[in-house]
C-alpha cells in the first residue's frame, strides 16, 4: 500500500501599504522591526527558507529550505513586498518551487492565490474573475509557469468560484473537511452524506460543475491541522511526524495521502521554532522511509480521483457559520474582548458594496471612451501592476486603446484602472476578521475605500464622499473615542490622503534636512527640481524653489512653487502652491528673500501665509518615516547634551553606586538612570564599531554587573547582531580572509557570556554556506600539510563550535 505525506502552508499577510504612497510606513507595534511584514519575515518566512536540523547535542547538522519539500502558497501582495525588501528570501521561495519540480516528477509545490485575499463567495462574478486572473498572472510572473492549483482565501467557496477556477485552467484546490457535503464513486448514482467533517481526506475528489467543467479538490486532515495550529504539536518534530503517520489506516485499500493545511505563519511566527519542528518531521519521515513526501500535483497525476464530491457552499475554514465572519456579527472573534460586538461588519460591507456598485457604470462609461473593452483592460491591468515601466505601460495602452492616447487621456485611463484596483483591495478579508472597527486591518481597508472615493471625485466630479460616509456612519465602534465609521474616516483616513501638492510639501520641508539631487524619488512619486535657493540667518533657514511632482502610478503631474522656513528645532512653517508662472514665481522668491535677509522673521511667516494661503505645512505633514528621521536629527543634539550630563554624573558617583550595590542598598532613581544611559550607550557604540574592542566590551559588561545596571537587551542584541551579520556577510564573500575569520570568531565568542541571547540565524546561514562551498577543499589542503590551511581550518572549526554548527573533522 502506497503512503504519501503532504504539508501545505498558506503564507499571507494583508497588504499594509499606504494607498497613496504604495509603501508600508513605520509601524511602532512591530518594534524593533520597521513593520509587521519585516518582523514576520524574520520570525517565519526567512527561517523556513533556512531551517535547522539539530543533532542530539543541539548542534546544527543541516540547514534546509522547507519550501522545497512542502506545498505552499504566498499572497501576491506579500511577494511584491518581499521581492523589494527581502530579496534573498524571495529568491529562496522561487528556487524552492524549481527544486520541488525536480523532487516531485515535474510538479511544482507552489500554488497560486486569489490576488488580494478577497472572500470570493461574497464578491460579484466580475471581481471573482479578476481576482483569479490576477492571481494566475502574478504567479506566472514570479514562478515562470502556470499554476496547477489555487488557494482560495480562507478556503471560502461557492460553486461559481470553482467554475471560474476551472474556466481559467486551474486543476485543483484545497478545502476543509467541513466543506464537503456528499460523495459517491465516479459513475455511481448514490450519494453518501459526509457533512460535519466526516469525509475521508486520504484521496483526491472530483467536483462536476454545472457548466460541464470539473475541478479536483483535496480535503485536508482537520484534527491534525488543528493540533498543529492550536495545540503543542510543534514542540518536537518527532511528535509531528508520528501524528501524521498515525493517520494511515490498514483498512484502506487504496494509495493514501495524509495531508494537512495551516497558516504558514504557524511555523515560526505563531509557534516559535515551528519551522525546525517541520524540518525535522519531514527529515524523519523521509530518511526512515516511513512514507513518500509529495505535493498535490504529483499525487493527482499518479492517483486521479475515483470519487465525486458535492461541496457545502458559502463555507470557509475559519468560520463555523459559513462566511458570516466577513459580513455579520456571527460570534466569531479573537476572544480577547468579551462584551464587544462585531455588528459593524454588515454596514461596513454594505457601504463598500454601495460604493462599488455606484462606480461600476461610471467606470464603464468613461473607460469605454478609452478602451475597447473596459473590463478586459481591468483583467489585464495586472501586467502594469507587475511592471510600471513607461515602455510596458505604452504597450498595455496600445493593446487596449487601439489608438495613441493623449497625455491627459493616459492619466485618465490609469486613474480609472487604479480606482478599480483599490475597489478590490478594499475587500481584503482581514478588514472584517478581527474585533474592532478602528483596528489596523479595518482602517486599512477603509483607507483603500478612501482612495476610491478620491479618484472617483477627480474622475467623475461626483460628490460621493458624503453619501458614502452616511452609510459608513452606521458601523459602530466598540470604543467611545472612535464612535463610528464616519468619525474613523475623518480622523484616520482623510488626514492620510495625499495629492501632488502634499507630496510637493513633503519634498519642500524635507529639503531643509536632506540634500536632494535634481531628480528625487519620493515613494511612488518623482520630483524634478527646477529651481532651489537655501538662505541662512543664524539658526534660521529659508528654502525657496519650484519643482515638478509626478505620480509614477497615474502619470499625473503638477508644477509647484514653495517656500519653507526653519527657525530651529521642530519649528518649521512653509507653503506650497501650484506654479503661478515665471514672473509671479520670481516676484514671490524675491519678496520672501528680501524680507528674510532683513532678519524680519515674523514678517517672513506672515508673508508665507499671505502667499500660500491654505497651502501651508509643518513637520506634522511629513510622511511618517521621513518625519521620524528628521525628528531624530533634530533631537540628536539635545540627546547629546543630556547624555553628557548623565555621563558626568555617573562617572563622579560610579564608585559610590558600586559600593551601594554590593551592600544591597537600592540606588536612587536618578543614580539608576544615569548609570543605565551611560553604560548602555557605551555598550551599543562598542557593538556597532567597525572593529569592536572586545576588552572594552567585557569591561563594560563587568561594570554593568557590578553596578546592577539594567541592560537594554533589545537594542544591544540588535546592535551586536547587525555587526556580526556584517562580518559574516563579508566572510561569506571573502572566506580566505584569515584576519576577517579571526575577528568574526572573536566577536562570536562574546555571545555565550552575555546575559541575553543573540539571534545568530543569518550568521549561521553565512557560515553554513562557507562550510558547504569551501571547507572540504580547505580541509584537504590541511591534511596534505598546508600550514596556512591548517590554521584556517582550526579557526573555522572554532567558529563553528561558537555558532553551534557541527563540522566534520
Amino acid at each position: 500500500m502506497e503512503r504519501y505525506v503532504a504539508i501545505h502552508g498558506h503564507f499571507y499577510q494583508p497588504p499594509r501599504e499606504n494607498p497613496w504612497l504604495e509603501a508600508i510606513e513605520l509601524q511602532d507595534s512591530a518594534y524593533p522591526y520597521h513593520d509587521w511584514n519585516e518582523r514576520i519575515t524574520a520570525e517565519c518566512y526567512g527561517p523556513n527558507a533556512a531551517s535547522r536540523i539539530l543533532d542530539g547535542e543541539r548542534r546544527i547538522v543541516q540547514i534546509v529550505n522547507n519550501y522545497s519539500k512542502i506545498s505552499f502558497d504566498f499572497g501576491p501582495t506579500l511577494l511584491t513586498w518581499m521581492e523589494r525588501h527581502a530579496p534573498e528570501i524571495y529568491q529562496a521561495v522561487v528556487e524552492a518551487d524549481r527544486e520541488s519540480r525536480r523532487r516531485y516528477s515535474g510538479h511544482g509545490s507552489a500554488l497560486a492565490q486569489a490576488y488580494n485575499h478577497m472572500i470570493l463567495p461574497l464578491a460579484n462574478r466580475r471581481d471573482k474573475l479578476t481576482q483569479v486572473l490576477w492571481g494566475i498572472r502574478d504567479f506566472e510572473h514570479r514562478f515562470g509557469r502556470f499554476p496547477e492549483g489555487m488557494w482560495l482565501p480562507e478556503t471560502a467557496v461557492d460553486v461559481e468560484t470553482l467554475d471560474i477556477l476551472a474556466q481559467c485552467g486551474i486543476q485543483f484546490t484545497i478545502l476543509s473537511p467541513h466543506q464537503a457535503g456528499k460523495v459517491r464513486p465516479l459513475g455511481s448514482r448514490t450519494w453518501r452524506d459526509v457533512s460535519g467533517g466526516r469525509i475521508d481526506p486520504s484521496m483526491a475528489y472530483r467536483i462536476q460543475l454545472p457548466t460541464q467543467r470539473h475541478l479536483d479538490v483535496f480535503f485536508y486532515d482537520g484534527p491534525i491541522s488543528r493540533a498543529v495550529a492550536f495545540e503543542n504539536l510543534l514542540l518536537k518534530g518527532e511528535h509531528l511526524a508520528e501524528r501524521l503517520l498515525s493517520a494511515f489506516s490498514s483498512a484502506r485499500q487504496w494509495p493514501q495521502i495524509v495531508h494537512i493545511a495551516t497558516d504558514g505563519e504557524t511555523y515560526g511566527h505563531h509557534r516559535h521554532h515551528g519551522d525546525m519542528a517541520l524540518a525535522y518531521a519531514l527529515h524523519y519521515i523521509e530518511s526512515n522511509r516511513l512514507a513518500r513526501l509529495t505535493n498535490y500535483g504529483e499525487f493527482l497525476e499518479r492517483h486521479p480521483p475515483t470519487h465525486q464530491v458535492q461541496i457545502v457552499e458559502n463555507t470557509s475554514w475559519s468560520c463555523p457559520h459559513g462566511v458570516e465572519r466577513w459580513r455579520s456579527d456571527c460570534g466569531c472573534n479573537s476572544g480577547r474582548h468579551p462584551g464587544w460586538s462585531q455588528q459593524w461588519r454588515r454596514p461596513l460591507r454594505e457601504a463598500f458594496d454601495w460604493l462599488r456598485d455606484q462606480l461600476a457604470p461610471c467606470f464603464e462609461r468613461h473607460a469605454g471612451r478609452l478602451f475597447r473593452d473596459p473590463w478586459a483592460a481591468r483583467d489585464d491591468y495586472i501586467s502594469v501592476i507587475l511592471d510600471r515601466s513607461r515602455d510596458n505601460v505604452d504597450r498595455f495602452l496600445r493593446r487596449h486603446a487601439g489608438r495613441e492616447l493623449s497625455p491627459g487621456e493616459r492619466v485618465q485611463a490609469l486613474k480609472l484602472l487604479e480606482l478599480q484596483r483599490h475597489a478590490m483591495l478594499m475587500y481584503t478579508s482581514c478588514g472584517w476578521f478581527f474585533d474592532e472597527l478602528s483596528g489596523l486591518e479595518t482602517v486599512q481597508v477603509i483607507q483603500y475605500a478612501g482612495r476610491v472615493v478620491q479618484l472617483a471625485q477627480e474622475l467623475f466630479g461626483d460628490a460621493l464622499e458624503e453619501q458614502f460616509l452616511e452609510r459608513l456612519e452606521q458601523a459602530r465602534s466598540n470604543l467611545a473615542e472612535y464612535g463610528n465609521g464616519r468619525r474613523i474616516y475623518e480622523r484616520m483616513v482623510r488626514p492620510a490622503m495625499v495629492d501632488l501638492q502634499k507630496v510637493g510639501a513633503h519634498y519642500a520641508v524635507s529639503s531643509l534636512f536632506e540634500a536632494y539631487n535634481h531628480r528625487t524619488q519620493t515613494y511612488c512619486y518623482t520630483v524634478e527640481r527646477e529651481d532651489y535657493r537655501l538662505l541662512t540667518q543664524g539658526k534660521a533657514r529659508l528654502a525657496l524653489g519650484r519643482a515638478r511632482v509626478a505620480s509614477d502610478i497615474t502619470e499625473e503631474s503638477l508644477r509647484i512653487s514653495f517656500g519653507v522656513l526653519h527657525l530651529g528645532d521642530h519649528n518649521v512653517s512653509g507653503g506650497v502652491r501650484e506654479f503661478p508662472g515665471d514672473q509671479a514665481h520670481a516676484r514671490l522668491v524675491g519678496d520672501l528673500a528680501e524680507v528674510f535677509q532683513r532678519g524680519d522673521l515674523p514678517e517672513v511667516i506672515r508673508a508665507l501665509d499671505r502667499e500660500f494661503g491654505g497651502g501651508t505645512y509643518s513637520l506634522r505633514f511629513l510622511f511618517r518615516d521621513e518625519q521620524r528621521k528628521i525628528l531624530r536629527r533634530i533631537i540628536e543634539s539635545a540627546l547629546e547634551e543630556a547624555e553628557a550630563l548623565y555621563r558626568g554624573f555617573y562617572h563622579d558617583h560610579a564608585a559610590l553606586m558600586r559600593f551601594m550595590t554590593a551592600l544591597g542598598v537600592p540606588l536612587p532613581n536618578r543614580f539608576e538612570l544615569a548609570a543605565d544611559i551611560t553604560v548602555n550607550t557605551d555598550l551599543r557604540r562598542a557593538f556597532e564599531a567597525d572593529d569592536p574592542d572586545l576588552d572594552r566590551i567585557r569591561s563594560l559588561l563587568e561594570e554593568a554587573k557590578a553596578a546592577g545596571i539594567r541592560l537594554d537587551e533589545a537594542s544591544l542584541e540588535f546592535a551586536l547582531r547587525k555587526t556580526l551579520e556584517r562580518l559574516s556577510g563579508a566572510f561569506r564573500q571573502r572566506p580566505a580572509d584569515a584576519a576577517l575569520l579571526a575577528r568574526l570568531s572573536a566577536l562570536a565568542s562574546l555571545t555565550d557570556s552575555l546575559p541575553f541571547k543573540v539571534n545568530l540565524w543569518q550568521v549561521q546561514n553565512d557560515y553554513y554556506a562557507v562550510l558547504q562551498s569551501v571547507y572540504a577543499a580547505a580541509r584537504e589542503k590541511a591534511q596534505q600539510g598546508d600550514a596556512e590551511a591548517q590554521h584556517w581550518v582550526e579557526r573555522f572549526c572554532e567558529l563553528g563550535e561558537r555558532l553551534r554548527v557541527r563540522v566534520a573533522p
